[in-house]
């Protein structure tokens, strides 16, 4: 029977992943990319190096933006930022 979802597919060391499925495109990989590392690297994402690295590049690493209204306003205005968007400014 084929699957409609999207999963990542993996060896088993992690060294190499991919999205497949239906649709594996941008609608999708948003929320399985953050998953990512932590499905590949399973020893190293425990390390606060890592756990420091990501939160650097990815702010709201770890955190529910539906859980953090000020957060996820920070997060839209560094995004919309960083995009060249305008209209969204961050909480304050």
């Amino acid at each position: 029977m084929p699957k409609f979802e999207t999963e990542v597919v993996s060896y088993e060391d992690g060294k190499i992943a991919a999205l497949s499925g239906a649709s594996p495109g941008a609608s999708t990989s948003v929320s399985i990319m953050p998953d990512l590392p932590g499905h590949c690297f399973k020893d190293e994402i425990k390390s606060e190096a890592w756990i420091n690295k990501l939160k650097q590049m990815t702010p709201s690493y770890g955190h529910a933006l539906a859980d953090d209204a000020r957060l996820c306003a920070d997060t839209r205005a560094m995004t919309s930022s960083a995009l060249g968007l305008s209209g969204l400014k961050a909480a304050g």
